[in-house]
């Protein structure tokens, strides 16, 4: 992520006088009594240096270059020199934005935007979280290997906060920037009194049609609080909900989720012409009915192998059939999403289209917590 920050010079572009010309041909200015501002001057004169000599290679000779980086880094870490390339200068950004395509076409992450969309269709994308019960902070991670927790690669974090009686999640693109009125922040979530209710909130429209919140409640979480630098409202993005209990009646914890997703119209045939815009629609998922176990005396779902330790936590997320489908998942036996523990204070999170990282992240959140009126 650092990268990215540092990389915010690409737009800009200014052309100062050198230090120490005042007007006409007069040094005013001796090396004793140098101005304050003579060594950002020079670091910005260079900067615009080396942005001009990096910008001068012929637009076929720099996509090609880029696309040879890309083909060569299919994973992380060789992956973030795929991220150098676009933080070169602002023409070699524009060929690596061209040349990367989305999770949903090659199944990688590569840039911060890349949680904001779909994951793969064909495979899930396999994630774990990290807690730490101490600070009431979450990480999410990217799996680099076929083991269950390895180093990852670090995606998202989240901190729990209570005001009052709700519980409040800020997310951030920073794992240690988590704190009301970060310019890392990514969105929030935000639970009833109950903790059996959360809304999902962005600070920024992933969509075209995402509509704003201008209830009493929505202005409690100012988007500034979320980004300073983003003028617009809160923007709903979803909801889950668990399902109450009352009877106490054996059983997991049942959840429904509804979850604004985008529904691309058509597709770009040249990835360097704009992509097509996209209209959003609600999708409906629910938890998978587990099976129980008479020899184990215990409820039970096929997680393939991903989770290991039982849990309440542990769920899987299916599309009810007979819903309305545009994404063609809709089947009840197609997981698009799965979440469960592997040890103490490591759980896997593993997603598919059209959910993406961000929306997982988030809905995996909320199963953390104890929902007494829920089990």
């Amino acid at each position: 992520m650092a990268l990215w920050r540092r990389s915010s010079s690409w737009l800009t572009s200014c052309s100062r006088a050198p230090a120490g010309i005042v007007g006409g041909n007069e040094a005013k200015v001796s090396p004793e009594v140098a101005p304050e501002d003579a060594p950002d001057r020079r670091q910005e004169e260079e900067g615009e240096a080396d942005e001009e000599r990096w910008s001068r290679l012929l637009p076929e000779l720099l996509t090609d270059i880029v696309r040879r980086v890309d083909a060569g880094a299919e994973r992380w870490p060789p992956r973030r020199d795929v991220v150098a390339c676009a933080c070169a200068c602002r023409r070699w950004r524009d060929a690596a934005v061209s040349v990367v395509r989305p999770p949903l076409e090659c199944g990688r992450i590569t840039f911060p935007s890349s949680l904001k969309q779909p994951g793969p269709r064909d495979a899930p994308m396999h994630c774990f979280i990290r807690r730490n019960k101490s600070t009431s902070t979450f990480y999410l991670y990217l799996s680099l290997t076929q083991a269950l927790t390895d180093k990852g690669k670090f995606l998202l974090s989240a901190r729990r906060f209570r005001h009052g009686a709700h519980t409040e999640y800020i997310i951030s693109y920073d794992s240690d920037d988590l704190y009301p009125g970060s310019n890392s922040g990514v969105g929030k979530l935000r639970s009833d009194f109950l903790g059996t209710k959360f809304i999902m909130y962005d600070n920024q429209k992933p969509y075209d049609g995402a509509k704003s919140l201008k209830s009493r409640s929505s202005r409690r979480f100012a988007t500034k609080q979320i980004s300073p630098n983003d003028s617009g409202s809160n923007l709903e993005v979803g909801q889950v909900s668990y399902r109450f209990n009352f009877l106490k009646s054996r059983g997991p914890r049942r959840m429904h989720c509804s979850i604004q997703c985008p529904v691309d119209q058509g597709s770009a045939s040249d990835p360097s012409k704009e992509t097509p815009q996209s209209t959003s629609s609600s999708l409906s998922l629910k938890n998978k009915a587990p099976r129980w176990h008479d020899h184990l005396q215990c409820w039970c779902l096929n997680f393939h192998g991903r989770v290991t330790v039982a849990s309440v936590k542990n769920f899987q997320l299916v599309a009810p059939a007979g819903t309305s489908d545009p994404w063609g998942v809709g089947d009840e036996e197609t997981v698009i999403l799965q979440f469960g523990k592997i040890e103490d204070d490591a759980f896997t999170m593993d997603f598919r289209y059209p959910l993406s990282a961000y929306q997982a992240f988030a809905i995996c959140l909320t199963s953390f917590g104890t929902k007494l009126a829920c089990e």
